[in-house]
């Protein structure tokens, strides 16, 4: 399939409406390139890797996509309340309809009704230069052009590296351990300061034969590195199904099978189908990168699955919310506290 991409260089702050202008001729949504810096809220609501910030300059620029037909006619989607007219014209460079809110148009046509817009725009906001440029991309693109912002990268002693890279004699004389992961779209990479925080946390607390429990295990990047510094045995719980085959998919990938991490959907916090299959004051270390909002009632319940003295080792926290994380634990009966940060993220750790 392939698609014409039509990308207007703008300022931020044009950005709302130039968009809502552009879907009165049918360009649904826009992707938004800037670079206005992510609040911490923000972050914590994405909570995803990306990439480093940079100076906001003011500039933005939108991209809007149209499928490209076979006819080298365009396919778009017009408001529910357009009225469609293309009796009597050719249509060949016309607007024809397709269905209730489908409609065709040629390249020239809709770039002319954008620049239309645009010119409209003008009149009462500033666009900056408003300029317009056209060109055809194919799905294969929006699938892997976000590989050249991942590239392989060291936590401690584990040399976290894509599939399409290759490790190179400094990283092996650098790292102990390989991690191998094609991050698709799914979950985490390890990149974002709050795996790190809890990867630093391996190394301490994993030891030879222990039980793990990794709560939130998304792609199963802590379980399969808790695999590699020695645990016997992981069990993750996960409410999102897309973490079955982003596990399945790291754990072939590094030599494991899901004999080795078990993984179990459903919520822990509140459902008792799930707690039994998980198991009862089994285990030697609990892991939990995930949110403030699911960590306090997580803290609530959790020691019931731990062994007396095993560690609770709790990241994706905002700096700001570290003093209710710690209360949790404490509330919850943990001793021995401690804190550790990296950038705007903090990880708690404590015992049973």
């Amino acid at each position: 399939m392939r698609w014409m991409r039509f990308r207007i260089r703008t300022v931020e702050e044009a950005e709302d409406i130039i968009i809502s202008f552009l879907q009165d001729i049918g360009l649904q949504g826009a992707q938004i390139e800037d670079k206005v810096p992510l609040t911490a809220a923000e972050k914590e609501q994405m909570f995803v890797d990306v990439v480093p910030e940079q100076e906001d300059d003011g500039i933005a620029y939108l991209n809007f996509f149209a499928e490209l037909q076979d006819d080298n006619t365009l396919m778009v989607s017009l408001p529910s309340d357009e009225e469609i007219e293309a009796e009597g014209v050719d249509n060949s460079y016309s607007m024809e309809q397709t269905g209730e809110n489908l409609v065709k148009k040629t390249p020239d046509e809709l770039s002319s009704e954008i620049r239309e817009k645009l010119d409209e725009i003008r009149q009462f906001c500033d666009i900056g230069d408003g300029t317009l440029s056209v060109d055809v991309t194919e799905d294969i693109d929006w699938m892997n052009n976000w590989k050249q912002y991942f590239h392989k990268f060291i936590v401690d002693d584990v040399l976290i590296i894509p599939s399409w890279e290759e490790p190179s004699e400094d990283d092996l004389k650098k790292a102990d351990k390989i991690f191998h992961i094609d991050p698709g779209t799914a979950f985490g990479t390890g990149l974002h300061e709050s795996t790190q925080l809890c990867i630093h946390q391996l190394s301490k607390h994993i030891t030879k034969g222990c039980e793990v429990l990794d709560v939130g295990t998304g792609s199963g990047v802590l379980s399969i590195l808790a695999l590699m510094y020695g645990a016997g045995h992981c069990v993750g719980t996960d409410l999102d199904k897309g973490a079955i085959p982003a596990i399945a998919e790291n754990l072939e990938a590094n030599g494991f099978t899901d004999k080795d991490l078990e993984l179990i959907i459903g919520n822990i916090i509140d459902d008792k189908d799930v707690q039994d299959k998980v198991g009862y004051e089994k285990y030697d270390v609990v892991l939990a990168n995930i949110l403030p909002v699911v960590l306090v009632p997580l803290s609530k319940v959790i020691g019931r699955f731990m062994k007396d003295g095993a560690a609770y080792i709790t990241s994706g926290i905002m700096k700001d919310k570290c003093d209710e994380v710690v209360k949790a634990h404490e509330d919850a009966g943990f001793k021995n506290i401690t804190v550790e940060s990296q950038g705007d993220w903090v990880s708690v750790t404590s015992y049973k």
